[in-house]
């Protein structure tokens, strides 16, 4: 099967640092027109189901790539969500001791997921995908983390591994072709040169 994965646009929660995890986050005006940008680019690859985290901010993105492919499925699931970081939700980086723009990848409060769990989670949702898609080009439309441990799923890597995953750029596209032994050949690779691209 060929899997692509995307990250959804850029959020007003990213600019203003605000770690989001499982809140819904608002695409800003960029993160809109990132999405318009990653849906032309996808509009011409044959994608027979789209599955996307129910948050809004990866609805949204997958939602806008939907429109080049009339009736294709998009199915909204829970195990595509954010890494889950519990009293972190909502609180600026700076609230939390970090610097406006650094990234937490790593990091976990106390009542977050661990990076164990989010494997975990990972690892049964593509079994799942592998499982009903044998042949089919499926799209997930998520977001960083989640993405990263779905990749460390794919690659051969171990929980604690996630981390060390370069972070997903906004509206990045990556594309694996996976056989049914799960050997896979990466086709692109968080590759973001729609974004640059001016519109004709």
């Amino acid at each position: 099967m060929r899997l692509i994965i995307t990250r959804h646009g850029e959020t007003e929660e990213n600019n203003a640092g605000i770690i989001q995890g499982h809140f819904p986050g608002h695409l800003s005006e960029a993160g809109i027109e990132q999405a318009g940008k990653v849906a032309l680019r996808l509009k011409d690859e044959k994608i027979d189901f789209i599955y996307s985290s129910d948050l809004a901010r990866a609805a949204d993105t997958a939602a806008e790539i939907a429109k080049y492919h009339p009736g294709v499925p998009v199915i909204l699931v829970h195990d595509l969500r954010e890494i889950f970081l519990g009293a972190w939700q909502g609180k600026t980086r700076e609230e939390l001791g970090f610097e406006k723009n650094a990234g937490v990848s790593g990091f976990f409060p106390e009542d977050g997921e661990s990076s164990e769990a989010l494997f975990q989670r990972a690892d049964r949702f593509l079994h799942e995908v592998l499982l009903r898609h044998p042949g089919d080009t499926v799209l997930l439309a998520g977001h960083n983390v989640i993405n990263k441990a779905i990749i460390a799923v794919i690659t051969g890597k171990g929980p604690d591994e996630i981390h060390s995953i370069e972070n997903q750029h906004n509206t990045a596209v990556s594309i694996f072709d996976i056989d049914e032994d799960r050997n896979y050949t990466i086709r692109v690779y968080n590759c973001v040169k729609h974004v640059a691209e001016k519109k004709k």
